[in-house]
């Protein structure tokens, strides 16, 4: 095989290429060959079908620590550069050290290559790599200076611990402007997460929730095979190690490791989730986070293996209202919620269409629907249609069952649904769910009753409307008898003050 076959091979074959021509160097071994491990994989497998797809990359990648994201993305990045003619790569960091370190990696790929793939230079010093017959190379600097790489004209853009960047709001201005719309350009965004409400976060949770053209990629702790350690002969696990050991099917050395970890974060358990998370959502967990319901009363339910009885159906609608907010419909039966669907840009009589096609074919026994904003028009349009027996409106503002304990209508729906929630049930393993359903805060008012934070107020602090949350708990605004309690009943009018809430369809 000639060299022009075998350059051609490895140029196709990034994975391929990286173990033949690429040198890491390691904290157990020294250099050794670059072979891609299993977060490496996935990232690449991900990048590569976006390339496929739209003929360029726009990605942000939520990953723990030291799991070999950057290494890779340099790697990637020092492939393609040096294949191509015209391409420019910057590298943007938070930190001078951090951006020398990444450019080091790239110093070490050039400096151990074999020489029949070793692209002719004709600069290489501590702040660029040229490649003179290719008219291609590298740039680096750092987020302290908000123009940084504004005039550049760049191809493939590394930005790396994003979450810690200063002067984002030029940033993304600046150099991030930089990067045309075109076919083989690439900006990977890459970072553990620090906080809500920064760039890195809301890359993040726009590209998850479909609002960019940045698709998210997410790489959990324990894909990191180094992550365990020897058990000691006392080991055993605790109920809360049980329950997650199950839940992602790990290990007892993985989870020896974790319960290590999190002693080097003495009462602050959210820190390790932060550098070490297991689910998007739990990374962006802080400790000023005021939740009304519980990440791990919601990661219970996501991976809830049991199987419930069906019930009777039970499906909350909540239009949507302005913005970046979507339409969602949630469907539920008794201890189970197993569907939803979100929907952008819906006007009133396209939501009343479509909700009348699921009543049809899906016979629910109840929806409710909130009439704020749009819902309004929606719930009259049903009703005049012959509906209105059926469908229920809701007012979230409105005065709740328990004057006592709630502020309104959504509080206590929302404190339904948390102790349904706690109550050993079933919903989807979805990240989109995850983050609605804990990203809601709560206080009481002067008289003790709960009050939620209001959609306008989680925008401030940078997080999207809880469309699938506020669907959710509008399946608890009124009990729906389930088909044991009517079988019970023989379908008689049921009038009973003390009937209980496990007698109804919650």
């Amino acid at each position: 095989m000639n060299i022009s076959t075998i350059r051609e091979n490895l140029y196709n074959n990034f994975p391929l290429y990286a173990e033949t021509c690429l040198k890491i160097r390691t904290k157990q071994d020294g250099i050794r060959p670059f072979k891609l491990n299993k977060a490496q994989i996935y990232i690449h497998k991900k990048l590569e079908e976006q390339k496929r797809t739209t003929g360029k990359v726009r990605a942000v990648i939520l990953k723990g620590r030291q799991q070999g994201c950057s290494t890779y993305i340099a790697g990637r990045y020092y492939h393609a550069v040096t294949q191509r003619e015209g391409a420019k790569v910057f590298i943007l960091t938070h930190r001078e050290d951090a951006t020398n370190n990444l450019y080091n990696l790239v110093k070490n790929y050039h400096e151990n290559i074999p020489p029949h793939m070793k692209a002719a230079t004709s600069k290489m010093s501590a702040k660029e790599l040229y490649f003179s017959e290719l008219n291609s190379g590298y740039a680096i600097g750092t987020s302290g200076s908000g123009n940084v790489g504004r005039s550049d004209t760049i191809q493939l853009l590394h930005g790396s611990e994003v979450a810690f960047w200063d002067n984002t709001p030029q940033i993304a201005t600046g150099i991030m402007q930089t990067v045309a719309e075109a076919n083989n350009t690439e900006i990977i965004l890459e970072s553990t997460a620090n906080g809500i409400g920064n760039m890195f976060h809301q890359y993040f949770m726009n590209a998850m929730n479909g609002l960019s053209n940045y698709q998210f990629i997410f790489v959990p702790w324990f894909w990191s095979d180094e992550y365990r350690i020897e058990l000691p002969n006392d080991f055993e696990l605790t109920e809360e190690e049980m329950e997650y050991k199950d839940a992602f099917e790990l290990d007892d050395k993985q989870i020896y490791w974790r319960r290590v970890k999190i002693m080097n974060f003495p009462g602050k358990e959210w820190q390790f989730k932060q550098e070490y998370p297991s689910t998007p959502i739990e990374a962006f967990e802080t400790s000023s986070d005021n939740s009304w319901i519980s990440p791990e009363s919601v990661l219970k339910a996501r991976k809830n293996k049991r199987s419930f009885d069906e019930d009777s159906l039970v499906i909350g609608l909540d239009p949507a209202h302005m913005g970046n907010d979507k339409t969602a419909i949630v469907w539920r039966r008794g201890r189970s919620q197993f569907k939803h669907q979100l929907f952008e840009k819906l006007d009133t009589m396209e939501v009343v269409g479509r909700l009348i096609n699921i009543i049809r074919n899906d016979n629910p026994e109840k929806v409710f629907v909130d009439i704020g904003g749009i819902g309004a028009g929606i719930y009259d349009r049903l009703k005049e249609l012959g509906y209105g027996r059926l469908v229920t409106s809701v007012n979230f503002g409105s005065r709740p069952n328990n004057v006592e304990r709630y502020f309104n209508k959504r509080a206590e729906m929302w404190g339904l649904m948390k102790e349904w929630l706690e109550d050993d049930c079933k919903i989807e393993d979805s990240d989109k769910f995850h983050s609605d359903l804990i990203g809601v805060q709560y206080t009481f008012d002067s008289n003790g009753k709960l009050k939620l934070e209001s959609k306008k107020d989680m925008k401030k602090r940078g997080l999207k409307s809880p469309d699938l949350g506020d669907a959710l708990a509008l399946t608890f605004a009124m009990p729906v008898a389930n088909k044991s309690f009517m079988a019970k009943y023989g379908g008689q009018t049921i009038n009973k003050v003390n009937t209980t809430w496990d007698e109804w369809n919650l």
